[in-house]
């Protein structure tokens, strides 16, 4: 028999009536002949008394460690034992067992815990004897026994992973939208959900600000070639993500996402650097990774070092830098834009039309980087909207056939 994953996020199971709707959705894969393991998140967000966020706030701002890790694992426990039980009682025997019972083990990097093997013994032996799993979320298993974490939204993480060990025909990540959209459809008119990307489109979208799909778990369905699909819970609809998933040259945008709240750093190195700029940029890099400080969007050239960070960070960042031979340029209340799809690969043009369309819309382009899938531009906040909104318009990514952009 086939093996099904289905997840379950906070919005999906944080009422009676969601999750009676979720339980439908297993109960229809089982009866189609599936065998299906359920994974989900806790139920629901702040305020509801056992969302993450809502734990979090029992002890406060604290250091990542076991304690917090316990914590914060007791919601998705809940979740599990309320939705096994729902199961059970509608006819289909189900198991709630923690990440670490079904095999999950981790290193021990508490509050962003890395997988380092899934051992689905124990998931296997539930199945084969007609019981459905519903596995919490979020969380592993170190090799000492402690509980441990995998970052914000790392239920997806579970599931692909889970997918992934246990050969999965699918993996099903089911939210309160119905799958991926061309853009945000609360800050872009005529946005649209997506029939079908690629991996290496959802691990671009996902990484640059598209809230439907964790990052890493986006990166980890891709090296493991893992199908899965994003789909809306009361719809049942969705995006299906595959290398099979068409790539239209004449149409070679496939979505645009938006990180707010970034500031733009220029470094500029003085002239008497001793030792040379290449160590002085190495220096640069090196404190704000030891400080574990993210950073995006870098160019280094002659004129200097290039980067972003969160805006909550910026003062962090000049304490680190402050002492270097180097004077820093910073502007706070930027927005990065990108601007994703497969078929930009050896297409001409693109960043022509990126430019054109962000300018058209008076809005100023301050930065811009690319990789071979992906052109992303920073522009003023206030500027934002009207840049994406400009953009989806440019390359036609409405729901009704255009002309083609670049044509």
């Amino acid at each position: 028999m086939s093996v099904v994953v289905q997840k379950f996020g906070g919005s999906s199971v944080s009422t009676p009536e969601l999750r009676e709707i979720a339980a439908s959705r297993v109960l229809e894969a089982s009866r189609s002949g599936s065998q299906v393991v359920v994974v989900v998140s806790a139920m629901g967000r702040i305020p509801d008394p056992y969302a993450t966020d809502t734990l979090l706030g029992l002890i406060g701002p604290t250091r990542s460690g076991p304690n917090r890790d316990l914590l914060l694992a007791v919601g998705e426990m809940i979740s599990a034992a309320v939705f096994a039980e729902l199961l059970t009682s509608l006819g289909a025997p189900a198991q709630a067992m923690t990440g670490g019972q079904a095999g999950i083990v981790t290193d021990d990097t508490f509050g962003d815990a890395r997988i380092l093997e899934v051992d689905t013994t124990a998931v296997r032996v539930a199945l084969d004897a007609g019981i459905i799993p519903v596995v919490t979320g979020f969380q592993g298993a170190t090799r000492g026994g402690g509980v441990s974490t995998l970052g914000r939204g790392g239920s997806d993480l579970t599931a692909i992973a889970l997918g992934d060990a246990l050969g999965a025909s699918s993996v099903d990540i089911y939210t309160d939208v119905s799958g991926v959209f061309t853009a945000d459809p609360r800050r872009v008119s005529d946005a649209h959900s997506i029939d079908r990307v690629t991996p290496a489109e959802m691990v671009e979208l996902a990484g640059n600000g598209a809230k439907v799909m964790h990052s890493k778990a986006a990166e980890l369905a891709h090296a493991t070639k893992t199908p899965y699909a994003v789909k809306g819970l009361r719809s049942n609809i969705g995006t299906l993500i595959d290398d099979d998933a068409p790539i239209d040259r004449d149409r070679p945008v496939t979505g645009i996402t938006a990180l707010r709240n970034v500031s733009f750093f220029r470094v500029i190195q003085g002239l008497s650097d001793e030792g040379g700029r290449a160590t002085l940029d190495r220096e640069l890099f090196d404190r704000l990774a030891a400080k574990n400080i993210s950073i995006d969007m870098i160019n280094v050239n002659d004129a200097g070092v290039f980067f972003v960070c969160d805006d909550e960070n910026v003062e962090r960042v000049r304490a680190e830098l402050h002492n270097l031979n180097l004077a820093l340029r910073v502007r706070m209340h930027c927005a990065k834009l990108s601007i994703v799809g497969a078929g930009m690969r050896g297409t001409p043009g693109v960043m022509a039309g990126v430019v054109r369309a962000v300018t058209g819309a008076t809005v100023e382009i301050i930065h811009s980087t690319d990789s071979n899938i992906t052109i992303s531009v920073l522009v003023p906040d206030d500027g934002a909207i009207r840049a994406e909104q400009a953009l989806h318009d440019f390359f036609a990514l409405g729901p009704q056939t255009a002309t083609a952009a670049l044509s």
